[in-house]
């Protein structure tokens, strides 16, 4: 399959991003609760969907949580307990990722849980997720596969480029080596939590591009909401000066002209 063009692209990027803008002031006018999961293969484009996602929401509506690994005292609670917290409020949008699934997958692979929790953790999760459902929580869970070529030639650019080789992890290494234990993981996970109330969403990942099209624009498809009219807003007329004189600029600091020394331009 051909890569999405780019201009294709951003043309319905836009398009989306400004439905999401709509999605958010109906969520946050009717009270309504949404969380989405985000999960799948390490490189598989979650981090950049969500980007996506959440450039234009206003911060206070839309929440990003990627949680770190539990603390000693969370590795003692109920394992769902640290994700309850972090559920919405009425008005208010959860991207979540990574999630609850972290034992289904990583630490199933990586046996930082034991054989029984894994399968506490699979009989609990589907009554877990009715209890949100049945809550009036909308749910969203969304699955990001790639290729195993493309996952490494991803990791290779990560290991090249400055701006992302922090995002190269021990365990990103691990997933290219455990490949098919994490592809057995994934299967056993689905079928025990892909449940009518809250199924699983597959995005074909190898095109970036095209699944955050396909991903957002689904998403959206998925929740009946309608666009909530602004209220009229007129910028009032700027009064007359009242004689303010504004501090002189030698009097406070100013950071260097970089910009002016890039363009020959400086002072």
């Amino acid at each position: 399959m051909d890569r999405l063009k780019r201009d294709v692209y951003e043309r319905e990027l836009y398009r989306l991003q400004i439905e999401l803008v709509k999605l958010q002031e109906w969520v946050r006018e009717t009270g309504a609760r949404l969380v989405v999961v985000f999960e799948g293969r390490d490189a598989a484009g979650k981090g950049s969907a969500i980007k996506r996602i959440a450039e234009h929401l206003n911060p206070r509506v839309a929440r990003i949580v990627a949680l770190p690994a539990p603390s000693e005292r969370e590795r003692t609670q109920w394992y769902f307990q640290r994700y309850v917290a972090h559920l919405p409020a009425a008005g208010e949008i959860v991207l979540l990722d990574r999630s609850w699934y972290n034992r289904a997958g990583v630490e199933r692979v990586m046996g930082y849980c034991t054989p029984e929790e894994h399968r506490l953790f699979l009989r609990q999760c589907p009554v877990f997720e009715r209890m949100l459902v049945e809550d009036g929580i909308l749910l969203r869970k969304y699955w990001f596969s790639v290729s195993d070529a493309e996952q490494e030639h991803r990791f290779r650019r990560r290991l090249r480029d400055p701006l992302k080789r922090w995002k190269l992890s021990p365990m990103d290494l691990e997933s290219l080596t455990r490949w098919e234990d994490y592809s057995r993981a994934k299967d056993e996970m689905m079928v025990h939590t892909d449940i009518a109330e809250s199924p699983w969403y597959a995005v074909e990942g190898d095109d970036k591009r095209r699944a955050r099209i396909n991903m957002i624009a689904h998403l959206l498809s998925t929740i009946d909401y309608h666009e909530v009219t602004p209220p009229e807003i007129t910028l009032p007329h700027r009064p007359p000066s009242q004689g303010y004189q504004r501090t002189a600029r030698t009097l406070q600091r100013e950071v260097p002209d970089r910009a002016g020394e890039l363009d020959g331009r400086s002072g």
